[in-house]
């Protein structure tokens, strides 16, 4: 037991140690806490989620491509028009432009070219920029769990199919999407009237009797309406919705995916023996692609959708590539493509790290937790929510946090209700769309607080949190 909980505060450590640098250090030294536990420990190591990651790789190289080619812009452009069009209402719409440009393309970093908008309107309406734009910021996250091409529903789909529970990723966004509609919504609401107006705020009155001052929140004016986008850019934009769709469409109606003959061993199979004495295994044979009556069997298989996925999305890059002048040199340097693989460095050693430690403390983990998770499912959510607050990725947290859930006997569909806990990184304050966010707001109303703590994120991502939770849980329990 000593030793289990040394190595459980080494695995804490290597997190926390990599969260303070960021970027592709929480992958990175991962790898140190992974190489303790194997070579200082002798434990065996897991397994690293591959089919995961290839689907990360795909998914953020198309939409690296589309950024590349300007369809992002497009998109962009066009939330700012229905932001512009009813200023009154920002405080709701920005969230719902965030959310789904995340829903859209897999990831939260595309929102950056955004905020600098949102807090414009809102500064000359003389809404206080902290109500949308604190919502907005939790909202470009909470879109992972929501998109068809992000790691953590990907990843909930591929592990609960490996554990029994067979579910399809449109049947995961039945239940994700309205769920974090409806907490984004409370979150909202409960930010409309967050704070004091502009001209109620003495600190922000106070700045404006400097001239300078004024001229920075007033002078400046944040827009991309005058930038003018070409139609290959919208047809990049074309071609990435038609691979959702596509990708959309095969996850519904899988009895059309292609069906492949493939060769096992059967289970305690003997060893077969040649005529020259030459033994071999049943599973080498299988690997041979031997077919040897009792020994091995024919079965038939279907195209799996990670496969899916990765196929579709690669071919939508390049038809991008070829018809939509999209310049693969310039995607490397956009910032999708560059976030997209740190999530990849991220999900690699996090999910290593923590499956080495989970894997061979199974029974034991199941010894300690089992009668509470047993007596109260739900209870899962709340490790989400730590775990999540310390290794900025809900993908990771999904690949390395729901195999252990599945081992303690916690049924699916109670998984897929407390989904939206995976998201708790807006707990500190350190995760790089806050802190943009906080320098976006030029009136200095978004804020991180003396304590840490008390920032302008916190109260709207615990509102999303409690009720998206709940509204999926009771989705989930509805429909499953």
């Amino acid at each position: 037991m000593v030793l289990m909980v040394i190595q459980l505060l080494i695995v804490l450590l290597a997190l926390w140690v990599g969260s303070r640098y960021g970027s592709l250090a929480l992958g990175a030294i991962s790898g140190i806490g992974l190489a303790i536990l194997v070579f200082g420990f002798c434990m065996k190591p897991g397994s690293p989620p591959t089919d995961v990651i290839y689907i990360i790789i795909a998914a953020v190289t198309c939409a690296g491509i589309m950024q590349a080619s300007g369809g992002m812009d497009w998109l962009i452009q066009i939330a700012e028009k229905m932001l512009r069009k009813h200023p009154n209402r920002i405080t709701f719409l920005a969230p719902l432009c965030t959310f789904f440009l995340t829903v859209l393309v897999g990831t939260g970093h595309v929102v950056y070219t955004l905020m600098p908008i949102i807090v414009d309107i809102a500064i000359k309406k003389g809404i206080r920029p902290e109500r949308p734009c604190g919502v907005a910021s939790i909202a470009s996250q909470v879109g992972i769990t929501c998109s068809p091409i992000a790691a953590a529903v990907v990843a909930f789909v591929t592990i609960s199919n490996a554990n029994g529970f067979n579910i399809t990723i449109p049947q995961v966004l039945m239940v994700s999407i309205p769920a974090c509609l409806c907490g984004l919504i409370a979150a909202a609401t409960a930010s409309y009237k967050r704070g004091l107006d502009l001209d109620k705020d003495p600190e922000f009155l106070k700045k404006l009797e400097d001239p300078e001052q004024r001229e920075y929140i007033y002078g400046g004016s944040a827009t991309t309406l005058d930038k003018e986008i070409p139609q290959s850019a919208k047809n990049a934009v074309f071609v990435f919705l038609g691979a959702l769709i596509i990708i959309v469409l095969f996850a519904i109606f899988q009895d059309i995916l292609p069906e492949y003959s493939t060769i096992k061993a059967i289970k305690d199979a003997p060893d077969f023996t040649f005529a020259d004495g030459t033994v071999v295994s049943a599973a080498t044979l299988a690997k041979a692609k031997a077919v040897v009556p009792g020994i091995t069997e024919v079965s038939t298989v279907q195209l799996k959708m990670n496969v899916v996925i990765q196929i579709v999305m690669i071919s939508a890059a390049a038809i991008m590539i070829l018809f939509c002048k999209a310049s693969p040199a310039k995607a490397v340097r956009g910032a999708v493509w560059q976030s997209g693989m740190v999530a990849v460095v991220a999900i690699f050693g996090i999910a290593w790290l923590a499956d080495t430690f989970f894997s061979n403390y199974t029974n034991e983990m199941q010894a300690m937790l089992g009668d509470i998770v047993a007596k109260y499912n739900w209870s899962i959510a709340f490790v989400f929510f730590l775990v999540s607050v310390l290794i900025n990725s809900q993908g990771a947290v999904v690949v390395s946090m729901l195999p252990l859930a599945y081992s303690l006997g916690i049924p699916g569909p109670v998984l897929l209700g407390v989904l939206p806990s995976v998201y708790g990184y807006f707990f500190i304050p350190n995760y790089p769309s806050d802190i943009a966010t906080v320098n976006f707001d030029r009136s200095g109303t978004t804020v991180i607080g003396k304590y840490l703590l008390n920032h302008s994120f916190m109260m709207p991502g615990l509102v999303h949190i409690f009720v998206s939770t709940i509204v999926a849980y009771a989705l989930s329990m509805i429909i499953y």
